[in-house]
Formats: structure tokens, C-alpha cells, sequence
């Protein structure tokens, strides 16, 4: 976790700073009080009671003096600085579990009504796609009678008849189509033509059948132009509140 990365990088720094610190206030005491030891033992050396314990002290003393900064500063510090990782250690540990405690507390308060908030999203999305979907149809319906061709049964009716009734709904889909979704065609070459598909092109747009085999560019025969829409105008949905309805019945009151 970020928090628990910070958190170690800083504590780190602190304690490691605060140890040396410590260690350096340790090892400033200890120099000036070996040489207060060393001066007061050479005064005391020529008692002869206590000749010979003093003369050892002297001798460690000096020894100790004369390597204080190869061995004595460098130890304290040492071990200071170990105690102080040790004890960043556990703290890390401890603090980890903490943090991991409460990341799983707040995951699971919002994990609670996040299924039943992505169901209902879910729902008013497909609701929404739905609706768009029979609103399209209701505006072929309303200005072509599309539904009303698809649903007619025309072997009651001559194929005069019939072309006549295409031709009307042909004109009346193709202009409401024209207005609201202007469609082109993908490739404006004539269906049957020879065509080439140049390196990189939209995969989205142009769909290759046959044998298609190695890489573009390839050149085939156009089977379809395809279409695309040159304007992107929604109709504005009509207040009907159930999505079902997608053109509401007509009843003449007398």
C-alpha cells in the first residue's frame, strides 16, 4: 500500500537520524570522560597501595584512547543504529498490519451496497439502451408505417399493389433516415469493382472475407459498400414512460 511505503520511508529516516544522534551524544561523553580517567589515574600512579590496579587502568585507558575512533565510535554506533532498524522492524510490522486492517474494514463498508448499486446502474443501462433501440423503430413507424408493412400480409394483395405500397414507405423511411442519420457509404467505389485495401486501414469499417491470407495491402472484389452514419442527431425521446410502447394506439373519439 502507498500509506504504508511513506510511512516506512519516513520512519525510517527518523529513527535512523535520532539513533546516530543519540550514539554521537554517547560518544562525545565517553571521550571526555576516558580523558578526565586517564588524567586523574596518572596523578594517582605513584600511590603504592593501589599502584598496581591503577597502572592496569592507565594502560586499558590509553589503549582504549588511542583506538576510540577506530573501534569505540564506530561500535556504539553500530550498535545503536542496529537497535534502531530492529526496532523500525517491528514498528513496520505492526503498523502494516494496522494500515492492511483498515483497508480491508473500508473495502468491505463500501464493498456492501456497491453490488446492489452496479445492479441497478446495470439495469437502468440496458433500460436506456432499450429504449433508444424501440424509439428508433417508432420514428420509421411514425413517419414510414414501417411496422405496419412488416406486419401486413401481402399475398392478399398483386405485386402492383405492393410495389406501390414499398414505393411510399421507401420515400417516407429514406427521408426520416436522411435526417436523422444521413448515411454514406464506407468506400465509394461501385459494388463489383476491383478494390485495394492499403496497410492500416480500419478494421471497423471494412471487413475482409475469402482468402485472405499474409498482409495488406489486398485487393478484391467490393461486395458491399457499407455505410456509416454522416450525422450522429438522437431523436428526442418521446414521453412515453414505458419503453415497450413503441408507438401508441390512435382511437378517434366521436
Amino acid at each position: 500500500m502507498g500509506a504504508l511505503k511513506i510511512y516506512s520511508k519516513k520512519s525510517f529516516g527518523i529513527i535512523s537520524i535520532f539513533s546516530l544522534l543519540i550514539s554521537s551524544l554517547v560518544n562525545t561523553g565517553l571521550y571526555f570522560g576516558i580523558n578526565w580517567l586517564s588524567v586523574n589515574f596518572s596523578k594517582d600512579a605513584g600511590n603504592e597501595i593501589a599502584g598496581k590496579g591503577i597502572s592496569w587502568a592507565v594502560n586499558n585507558i590509553e589503549m582504549i584512547s588511542d583506538h576510540f575512533y577506530v573501534w569505540v565510535v564506530p561500535g556504539i554506533t553500530g550498535a545503536f543504529l542496529l537497535c534502531a532498524w530492529i526496532l523500525w522492524f517491528i514498528l513496520r510490522g505492526s503498523m502494516g498490519k494496522a494500515l492492511a486492517a483498515v483497508h480491508d474494514q473500508k473495502n468491505g463498508i463500501s464493498s456492501k451496497g456497491k453490488p446492489k448499486k452496479d445492479f441497478v446502474d446495470q439495469r437502468i443501462e440496458q433500460d436506456r439502451k432499450r429504449r433508444l433501440f424501440l424509439h428508433s423503430l417508432s420514428i420509421l413507424q411514425r413517419d414510414g408505417r414501417l411496422l405496419d408493412f412488416f406486419d401486413e400480409d401481402l399475398s392478399l394483395y398483386d405485386d402492383e399493389q405492393i410495389g406501390a405500397a414499398v414505393r411510399s414507405i421507401q420515400e417516407d423511411c429514406k427521408k426520416t433516415i436522411k435526417k436523422y442519420i444521413d448515411a454514406k457509404p464506407v468506400l465509394e467505389s461501385e459494388e463489383g469493382e476491383m478494390v485495394k485495401i492499403e496497410p492500416g486501414f480500419d478494421i471497423d469499417a471494412i471487413k475482409l472475407v475469402g482468402n485472405v491470407s499474409g498482409e495488406p495491402p489486398f485487393e478484391g472484389v467490393l461486395k458491399h459498400r457499407g455505410w456509416q452514419a454522416g450525422k450522429k442527431e438522437i431523436p428526442k425521446l418521446s414521453d412515453i414512460l414505458d419503453a415497450s410502447i413503441i408507438m401508441p394506439a390512435e382511437v378517434e373519439i366521436q
